[in-house]
C-alpha cells in the first residue's frame, strides 16, 4: 500500500511539471527588472553646453545588460525639442516611449503629436527619433494639420525642428482656405 501511495504522488507531482520555454526563460533570465527606476522624471538633452531637448515621463524604466540598454517610458511622455537661441521649436506627446540608449534612438507610440513653433500638427500612431542624425520619422499613417490645410499620408520624414518635413504616399489633402 506504501508503494502504490508513494507512485501515485510522483506520476503526479511529474505530470504537473511544465517545460513551456517562455515560462523558463523568464525564470531563468537575469536583470529582467529595471536597474533605475523613476517617477516624474525630467531628462535634459544637451550638445555643447546647450540643450537640445528636455524629456518629462510619469514613469521611467531603465534596464541594461550585455544584450540590452534601453529605456522604457510606459505611462507616456511629453518632449521639448530647442534650437541654437534656447526657444522650443517643438513637442511631442505620446502614451508611451522608448529610448535604445546604445543606437541614440527613440520610438513614441500611441496617440503620439507633434506641433511646431508654426502651430503645425503631426498625429500618427509610431514616430521615430534618431539622435545621431536629427532626423524624426515615421512609415504608418500621419495627418499634418496646417493653418491652410491638413495632409493625410502613410509615412513621414522630418528635421528635429519640424520645419522641413515630407509626407510619403499621400493619401489626401484638405483645404482649410475659405
Amino acid at each position: 500500500m506504501y508503494r502504490y501511495i508513494i507512485t501515485i504522488i510522483v506520476v503526479f507531482f511529474l505530470s504537473s511539471c511544465s517545460n513551456d520555454p517562455e515560462k523558463i526563460r523568464i525564470v531563468t533570465e537575469k536583470n529582467t527588472l529595471p536597474i533605475e527606476t523613476g517617477q516624474n522624471v525630467q531628462i535634459n538633452y544637451t550638445d555643447s553646453g546647450f540643450t537640445k531637448a528636455r524629456l518629462f515621463a510619469p514613469l521611467l524604466e531603465r534596464y541594461a545588460n550585455e544584450e540590452k540598454n534601453y529605456t522604457e517610458m510606459r505611462k507616456g511622455i511629453t518632449a521639448y525639442f530647442y534650437n541654437k537661441n534656447r526657444k522650443i521649436d517643438s513637442y511631442l506627446k505620446s502614451k508611451y516611449a522608448i529610448r535604445y540608449d546604445r543606437e541614440k534612438k527613440m520610438v513614441a507610440k500611441n496617440d503620439v503629436v507633434l506641433v511646431n513653433n508654426k502651430g503645425d500638427t503631426l498625429n500618427t500612431e509610431i514616430l521615430n527619433w534618431d539622435e545621431v542624425t536629427q532626423r524624426i520619422y515615421s512609415d504608418q499613417y500621419v495627418r499634418i494639420t496646417t493653418p491652410d490645410e491638413i495632409i493625410m499620408g502613410d509615412g513621414f520624414e522630418s528635421n528635429t525642428e519640424f520645419s522641413k518635413y515630407k509626407i510619403f504616399k499621400i493619401r489626401g489633402t484638405v483645404s482649410l482656405k475659405k
